[in-house]
């Protein structure tokens, strides 16, 4: 369960923001999203094979050793 205090002087739409920012963190809109319509458990399993491979090929990219890193000038 997600909790929000509200600061002193914060303002309600700040903390309605921390709020939103804290749900879409924790997955909570995209489980949502996903029981407002049935899925069909082949596309299910289709669609989370992706996913995985998704994260795999990010992680795999993320340390690959011989990756080109871009150095971005900074102007003044």
């Amino acid at each position: 369960m997600i909790r929000v205090a509200v600061r002193s002087n914060e303002s309600l739409e700040a903390a309605l923001r921390r709020f939103k920012r804290q749900c879409n963190y924790s997955g909570i809109f995209r489980l949502a999203k996903a029981n407002t319509w049935h899925e069909k458990r082949s596309d299910r399993r289709r669609r989370e094979r992706r996913e995985r491979l998704r994260t795999i090929q990010k992680a795999t990219r993320k340390n690959d050793p011989n990756r080109r890193r871009v150095r971005r000038r900074t102007y003044s």
